[in-house]
């Protein structure tokens, strides 16, 4: 008999995401992102940090200050990185987006741009704040489906011994 216990796909493609905001060094924020096609194959995975090239060691971490002096104008989102890191970037219409961080309006409209048409997030912060709203007005109106991620599991263990 096959084992009865394992991971529904959506809990499979969520614990993708939140490994890999494990990645992250935001020492306030971690996200993760996991983009999969319409056959359950995953098409690329991000999490937030500064590009490449760019030493996490010289930038700036904090969230309060003047703009240049806080990882806002710095930092790449996950979804972003997912997309960027994406094996088959014409491959991503009708795809789906797992990410523990409903998205920014800036990742919004990539996300749109990109032919994503459904994205499951695990947290909501940020909502009734002006850039969850532009980014629910406009996910709403280019027809992208964005649903809370409840899962049936009340945990994932990852041992390495």
């Amino acid at each position: 008999m096959k084992r009865e216990n394992y991971l529904s796909w959506n809990s499979y493609f969520m614990a993708v995401a939140i490994v890999s905001a494990m990645r992250s060094k935001d020492p306030n924020t971690q996200v993760g992102a996991c983009i999969v096609n319409e056959e359950n194959k995953i098409l690329g995975i991000g999490y937030n940090g500064f590009p490449i090239g760019c030493s996490d060691d010289e930038f700036p971490w904090e969230r309060e200050g003047g703009f240049l002096d806080t990882k806002y104008p710095y930092v790449v989102h996950a979804e972003v990185n997912a997309l960027v890191n994406s094996f088959d970037k014409k491959g991503l219409k009708n795809s789906s987006l797992y990410v523990t961080l409903f998205p920014c309006h800036e990742c919004a409209k990539i996300i749109i741009q990109s032919g994503i048409k459904k994205i499951y997030y695990l947290n909501d912060c940020y909502a009734g704040t002006d850039s969850h709203c532009a980014s629910s007005k406009m996910l709403n109106s280019a027809g992208v489906v964005c649903e809370r991620f409840v899962s049936e599991e009340d945990s994932v263990l990852v041992k390495f011994k």
